[in-house]
């Protein structure tokens, strides 16, 4: 298989689909810092951990529902092309 944009555009989608199906009660509740309990200061950045919270919470509000049409393109070009 040759490697070329739609399989990086195939790769992506399946990223983008992997955060979005990530549960919040059952596992990411479990890792510490998900909460949002640190209280940080004016002026202080936040940390890498809670960035990538930030990050995976934006990602499931924002690509919830343009990954839907998304997917269906992708399944049916690979059902089409094979």
């Amino acid at each position: 298989m040759a490697f070329g944009v739609y399989s990086l555009l195939e790769a992506a989608v399946l990223c983008l689909n992997a955060v979005c199906v990530l549960n919040e009660e059952r596992f990411l509740s479990k890792l510490p810092g998900w909460g949002g309990s640190h209280v940080q200061g004016f002026g202080e950045e936040p940390g890498i951990k809670t960035q990538i919270f930030h990050f995976i919470r934006s990602v499931k509000t924002v690509m919830k529902y343009p990954l839907i049409p998304l997917n269906i393109c992708i399944i049916l070009f690979k059902l089409i092309f094979g």
